[in-house]
Parts: C-alpha cells; structure tokens; sequence
C-alpha cells in the first residue's frame, strides 16, 4: 500500500511576528487557547502536528473552524491529522468541505485521493488524483500517485508512463525512479504478455536504479526503499533468489546510508540467564492472515518466563485481535510514525532479536528490516518468499511446506519448523446461509470454489479450468471479486476468451462474487463440492478455511514454498490422494470429486475425523525457542 504524506497548508496569510511568537509560546507552554482568532489556533495546530502531537492538533484546528466555519486550509489541515490519527472516514469528511469552499486547491484533491487509497475506493482516489493534476498540472506527487494507483491494478504502461511524467517534472524524484524500475514486472498476464521480458527488463532497471542512488541520494533513497516493492515476483513460477538478492543488497545500502547520519544503538550480546528480549515488527496486529497464521500463535504460548515479547506495529489499524497482542506483549507501540521514530521506538527495547513475519509487504517493514537492529534478525514466511536482504539472518518456514533442495532459493539461513510451522486454531466461526440466488448460483449444479486473489492465476493454467469446465459441462466456478476491482475483470476477461476459444459458454459457468465476509464465505464452503488451489502460489489461509468446513481441496505441489501450503496442509492430514501428481491428475481428481459420490463422502469424513491434527501444535513454538535461545547464546 502506497503510504504518501498528505499535503499540510501553511497559514493562509502571513502572521504578523507577534502573532507567531504568540503561537510558539503557547505550544511551548502546552495552555489551552479558549479565546483568539483562527489563525492563532490554527498555527498551534500545525505547530503540534508538526511534533507528532496530533489530538491536540485535532483539538487546535476544530476551534478555528468553529471561530471561522470557511477556513478552507484548516479543513484540510484538520482532515490530514485525523487520517494519520487512523480516521480516514473522518478525514474525507473534513476534505470534502474544504473542496466545497474552495474547489480549486489542487492539494486537497490530491489528500482526498490519499484517503480514499488508504480505505480501499481506488476508482475514487484515481479520480481525485486526476482532478489534482488538471488543477495544477506541475504537481510531480499527483503524477506519481496515479503512478502507484496504475501499477497497483497491474497497468504497467500507465504506470511507466506516470512516473516518467513525475521525473520530467522532477528529476530527483527518487520514489517515482524506484517506481519505474518496480513497474517492469507484471502479476496478472494477459495472453499476449511475457513474464521473462517483464523480468529481464526489471534486471535491467535494477542496474539503473543502482547506479541512480550511488549519486549521494541517501535522504531521497530511504523515502523510496519498499514504497514500491517487486511483490510480483513472487507470482512467476520461478526461483526469484538472484533478483531478489540483489534488490535486497540495494535497500540495505541505501538505508545504511540514511543510518550513517544518525546515532546507532544495538543490544549487547544476551548475558547467560538473561530472558531473551524479541521485538516483533509488523503492520498486521489485526485479523489478517500474517496475524491469524504466525503470529497469534506466538504471542499466547511463547514461554515467558525466557523471553519478553515486544510488538510494534506500523499502522493505526485495530479491533478484538489488536487486543489480543495488547494483552500478552510486554511493550505494545502502534501508530504513524516517522522511520527515525520506529527506529528509536525499537532501540529503546534494547532487542536481542528482531522478527519480520513479513517482509515485501509494507514500506515501512522493509525500511526497517534493511537496518541493523538487533544482533540477531529474522524473516517468516508471512510473504512466502526469501527477502534478499544481508540484514536478515534467518527465514523461518516450515518442512511441510519445503523441498529438498529449499535452501538454495533463500539468502538467509532457512528455518524449517516442525510440521507446519505455527500454532493455529479453528475459527470457531458460524457460516451463514449462502445467498446462492443473489449470486446467480444454482443449487443443484456442481460448485467449484476458486478462491485465490487474481496475481494467482497464471495464463498458462487457464486451460486446466477450461477442461474442468468440458469434462463437468452443468458445474460452476466461482471466483471472487478482489478490492482492486481492475484486477478481477481482466482475469475474468482473459477467462473468458479462453472459454470460448475452446467452444465453452463462459456466461454459464463462469462466475465472480462479490468479496464475502468470513461468515458467507465458510457458508459457501459448506455448500461446495470441492476447492480448487491455485497453482504456483498455494493459499494457506484458504486451504484452512475449506478444510475447517470439511471440504476437498484439489492442489498441484509447487517447486517452491508458495506452491506447497496446500500440499502440506493436506499431507498432515493424511489425504495425500487430493495432491495431484501432474496437470493431468489435477483436472481429474476435480471431476471426480463431484462424480465419484462415495469417494467425496470418505474424504468428507476422513478429514473430519482427523482435522483436529492440524490445530494447536506447540511443536513449532518450541522449535522456535530454541532457535532463539541458540542464536542468542
């Protein structure tokens, strides 16, 4: 997710130097302003926001706009604090009266556009951004906004040629030249489209890029590190180990740069007795996959009488889960802060170890983990794949998950914890009835739940569900709509060719659901006949969640930890007759599976009965304290 600084008004006319000393002292002095003008108050608020104090900023701007109800700027300026306070809601309130009083403020279109971003309304914050550019067709930052908007969906073309437009208009525009090279690499292919040109054109870049930021760009190059990261790779059939090392090698000279102008404190060694002081670094302290998969099962059955749990979470996100961590963290941190900051915060712990459960999923995050900051620093496999980074001394997965040969796709010294690898629960969650009707789906044909977000589709898998589809011609396929709407309909759109070039009606057995919340979503699982895993990039979550709801998985094992969380999830079940053994096995154990009645029922019942191995497994904690008990001797 694109995490670029709204845009902050300055006072609206000059204050006389009275005024100013007058703002300076009260904000020294931290008294409450009850009486005096607008302008006092709003430039204690920009004052206060500026020191990160932004409930009293909040505060500061709410009193201007009662003392004057059309100031434009403190709207905006009220809107910005309320969003880095975790309020986008709220903020694209505040910007919406600004842009009704004054419509042409470029820059609060493009804060608007932000907002929008940070909740999802991708079509809206486009828009935003467009209408910035028309306003002031100079702005470098809306240029690169709609950039970053463009490869978000996977418009490669767009999105070159956005960032081509900022550095035009800004040269030094270090976020928009890391995002360039980014944008090489498409995720979701059309037919016509190569993945090897995208990659030999990202080797290619990552050279420039090299080169560009040997320039003394130091400040520049950390705003820039992870603001794009080469998240695609991940989605190509390929060790990604050679480009990744060297993307890795890049962010962590550029940060080691940022870090030369700054003092540096690392923990000393772990004196012999000594609880071992672990700093979990993530944006992902909510239900979300990262949390519900890895590190929940961390927090509640770590031995804390050896180690002393800190968490540190880069974004204003919460709810039950939040809590949770809260609860058993010696040291809980969240918030919107600078890198500077998050660097102290986690000094101030003093931790021995560092743990990354993802990396390649946040700036920040990877800002972070491309430091030295701790002794000892190490990855999980919360984004399935090696990081690249020499900062990073271990990568923890799991040996079901991993081939023989695992080591040699990693950078980092690789962790196979035992069995999955985490400590996981049921749901415990109650399905709700599907609502097979308002989703144009048929109770008595066949259903087929394809549940992977579109990255997971290759083109060259397409002809698999096309021959599911020839071989059950009354079954449905569902697929579901992703945030990024843009994405669904040009995977639906390149299905859809592929059905009918092969002589099949897409329109009848083809469908996309909307995004189901997780209570629909088991309901409808529940319902089905089986889950077809995708291929190349298994899903862990998923595989989970169908198996919580007693159906069949169909899975291919990958080459590399990505293509195997089905695989191993279903090996520990004892149900290795669902892992197909070839392209061939996989349409056929998916025909099967609605054909062959008592065959389904037995696999039905089999993991029914034996489900209950998959959950709860203290093995991988323990396997984890002694690895940091070791690492930390």
């Amino acid at each position: 997710m694109f995490h670029w600084l709204s845009k902050r008004f300055p006072l609206s006319k000059a204050p006389d130097s009275s005024e100013t000393q007058a703002a300076s002292s009260n904000v020294a002095a931290d008294s409450s302003l009850t009486t005096g003008d607008a302008e006092s108050h709003f430039v204690r608020g920009n004052n206060l926001a500026g020191q990160g104090r932004l409930e009293e900023a909040i505060e500061c701007y709410r009193r201007a706009l009662k003392l004057r109800p059309a100031f434009a700027e403190a709207s905006c300026n009220l809107g910005t604090a309320l969003k880095e306070r975790g309020f986008p809601v709220d903020a694209i309130a505040c910007y919406e009266d600004a842009i009704r009083l004054r419509p042409g403020m470029s820059e609060v279109h493009f804060n608007l556009g932000l907002a929008f971003q940070s909740i999802g309304e991708f079509a809206r914050a486009m828009a935003c951004f467009q209408q910035a550019v028309a306003l002031d067709p100079r702005s470098a930052d809306a240029r690169y906004a709609l950039g970053y908007l463009h490869a978000n969906e996977d418009s490669r073309e767009s999105a070159l040629q956005c960032f081509e437009q900022a550095l035009v208009l800004n040269p030094e525009y270090a976020e928009a030249r890391w995002g360039f090279a980014m944008s090489q690499l498409l995720a979701v292919c059309g037919p016509a489209d190569d993945a090897e040109r995208g990659r030999a054109a990202f080797s290619r870049e990552l050279d420039l890029l090299d080169r560009w930021f040997d320039g003394g760009r130091g400040e520049a190059g950390a705003r820039a590190v992870g603001s794009i990261p080469p998240f695609r790779l991940a989605y190509h059939g390929t060790s990604n180990r050679e480009l990744l090392q060297r993307y890795g090698a890049l962010c962590s000279r550029i940060m080691a740069e940022w870090a030369k102008r700054r003092p540096s404190r690392l923990a000393a060694r772990r004196n012999a007795g000594e609880p071992v002081r672990v700093a979990v670094v993530s944006r992902y302290f909510r239900q979300h996959s990262v949390w519900n998969a890895i590190v929940k099962g961390w927090f509640r059955n770590v031995d804390y009488k050896q180690f002393v749990l800190s968490a540190f979470c880069l974004g204003p996100d919460q709810d039950s889960e939040t809590r949770v961590a809260q609860a058993h963290a010696a040291n809980f941190e969240q918030g919107t802060k600078s890198l500077a900051e998050w660097v102290e915060a986690i000094a101030n712990e003093e931790p021995h170890v560092v743990i990354y459960p993802e990396i390649g999923m946040d700036p920040m995050t990877l800002r972070l983990a491309a430091l030295r900051l701790a002794p000892v620093q190490i990855a999980a496999w919360g984004h399935p794949e090696t990081t690249g980074l020499p900062t990073i001394d271990y990568y923890l997965s799991a040996e079901d998950f991993e081939p023989r040969n695992a080591q040699e796709h990693y950078t980092e010294r690789l962790v196979s914890l035992p069995g999955l690898g985490c400590f996981t629960e049921p749901s415990g969650l109650k399905p709700a009835a599907p609502s097979l009707g308002r989703w144009n789906l048929s109770p008595d044909r066949p259903l087929l739940i394809c549940p992977g977000t579109p990255f997971k589709y290759a083109p060259g898998d397409d002809e698999l569900l096309v021959r599911i589809a020839m071989r059950l011609p009354k079954c449905q396929l569902a697929f579901f709509t992703y945030r990024q709407a843009e994405l669904s309909q040009r995977l639906q759109r390149r299905l859809e060719a592929a059905f009918r070039d092969s002589g099949v009606d897409p329109m009848r057995q083809l469908r996309f659901l909307p995004w189901l919340d997780p209570a629909e979503f088991h309901g409808l699982l529940r319902h089905a006949d089986a889950c077809l895993d995708t291929i190349g990039f298994s899903g862990f979550n998923t595989a989970m969640q169908a198996i919580e709801c007693g159906l069949p998985i169909v899975t291919l094992e990958g080459h590399f930890m990505r293509g195997r969380f089905a695989s191993g999830i279903l090996r520990r079940l004892g149900a290795r007759e669902l892992i197909a053994q070839d392209r061939e096995g996989y349409v056929d154990l998916a025909v099967r599976l609605v054909q062959d009645k008592p065959f389904s029922q037995n696999l039905r019942r089999h993991i029914a009965e034996h489900r209950s191995t998959l959950y709860c497994d203290l093995a991988p904690i323990r396997a984890l304290e002694k690895l940091l008990l070791e690492a930390t001797a």
